[in-house]
């Protein structure tokens, strides 16, 4: 260094170079080196930040699309409780008729949810992030407190049946409601029919069902056999006390299989079709009584099974 200047010898092999600066020179040099070093951390530092914001951006695609596929599927899986939901109200409106119940009515099955308490999809946090994906959340979370609501009226409605029948269950046992034997409806129910062998209007106050001779009759629902022999008009008959005021009488068999006293379950044989007594052809006469009235055994048949 001499005086202000500083000297620089840059040798290389037998090369030697000289370079002289001022301390001023010296200063602004050493200045910028210094930026330049700045400027060039700097930009390494922002290139890292702009690759880990795409990493980021990136990332949250992928985790958008994701979340778009699960609100797909839960859409496609309220889509199915719902459908589930349908079949037990079918369902639950057969058990309360079983069970002496009025059924729900539709509007009160429906349970539809809205007012204040549910807010709108404005309301929601994500609103202002994506309003798409809001409006889809909003639809499912209403869908989905329909359907708990549904599905809480359909839990108490069917244990409301449950009870019912289990407190009616002996009642429903006693009560006639299957058709005797198979066959066809050859005569109805009426207050004054051409009788076919007196050729003259009477009573007719049971059913005729046709069938080939030696069928099986069931009984109509469980009781106690109170007769089991020939009676006049109806031949082999079979007479069942089912209690709750309830009786039946099965006429015209070619053949008996309970005696009197017995108990029996519905559905269990107890004859066999004939055409004993005044019978013009193989059927079974049918009839139910209530408190010693007759009444049309049909109403106690349960519905599609008298051809």
């Amino acid at each position: 260094m001499t005086g202000d200047r500083w000297t620089f010898l840059v040798v290389r092999g037998e090369d030697v170079r000289q370079f002289s600066l001022s301390k001023r020179a010296l200063r602004a040099s050493a200045g910028f080196g210094i930026l330049g070093a700045i400027l060039f951390v700097g930009f390494g530092i922002s290139a890292a930040f702009d690759t880990v914001a795409h990493i980021q951006a990136r990332n949250l695609e992928a985790r958008n699309q994701a979340l778009v596929q699960e609100l797909a599927d839960f859409r496609a899986r309220v889509g199915r409780l719902g459908t589930t939901l349908d079949v037990l109200s079918t369902q639950d409106a057969q058990y309360r008729t079983l069970a002496g119940l009025d059924a729900i009515d539709a509007e009160v099955m429906e349970v539809g949810v809205g007012g204040p308490g549910l807010g709108t999809p404005e309301s929601y946090p994500l609103w202002s992030i994506d309003s798409v994906a809001t409006q889809t959340a909003f639809a499912l979370s209403y869908d989905l407190n329909t359907l708990e609501r549904r599905a809480r009226l359909l839990s108490a409605s069917l244990e409301e049946a449950t009870d019912s029948l289990e407190a009616h269950r002996d009642l429903l046992e006693s009560t006639p409601s299957i058709l005797p034997t198979s066959g066809w409806l050859s005569s109805s129910f009426s207050k004054s029919r051409m009788h076919p062998v007196h050729n003259r209007p009477l009573p007719h106050e049971g059913v005729d069902i046709s069938a080939p001779n030696g069928t099986p009759i069931f009984a109509a629902a469980k009781g106690r056999v109170i007769r089991a022999g020939w009676a006049v008009g109806y031949g082999l008959t079979v007479e069942i006390d089912h209690g709750f005021g309830y009786t039946t009488l099965y006429g015209h068999a070619s053949k008996l299989l309970v005696k009197q006293g017995q108990t029996i379950e519905r559905g269990e044989v107890i004859a066999q079709v004939g055409s004993t007594g005044i019978a013009t052809s193989t059927h079974v006469h049918y009839e139910v009584s209530v408190n010693g009235k007759p009444v049309n055994p049909s109403n106690f048949i349960l519905p599609n099974v008298v051809p």
